[in-house]
């Protein structure tokens, strides 16, 4: 696994940053926005947009005085390469799952 990788895992491994990361894919929001029905200060969800920038994740455009965050879509490609490299095993999996379980049933 490469860094881009351990970063985004570590990124989204945090229950309120995947729940940030979530709010984000329905559309931009600040952070205040972002913040509305979760019990976190606003320091805190400034570490957790920070991590999720790091990461390369999210984007944040400024509006005046204002800071609007977005998901970056690109930012998904490394966890999704990571994803491709497996998926060949899965088929082999469920047809061996499959087997075991028709010997079973008999």
């Amino acid at each position: 696994m490469n860094e881009s990788e351990s970063d985004i895992f570590r990124a989204l491994a945090d229950p309120t940053r995947r729940a940030v990361f979530e709010r984000l894919a329905t559309g931009e929001r600040n952070a205040t926005q972002l913040r509305e029905g979760l019990e976190i200060s606003q320091p805190a969800m400034s570490q957790h947009l920070a991590v999720l920038r790091s990461a390369g994740l999210i984007a944040e455009r400024r509006a005046g005085r204002h800071v609007n965050y977005s998901v970056r879509a690109e930012g998904l490609v490394p966890l999704a390469d990571w994803l491709d490299r497996y998926r060949a095993f899965w088929p082999q999996r469920i047809e061996q799952l499959r087997h075991l379980l028709k010997e079973m049933d008999q």
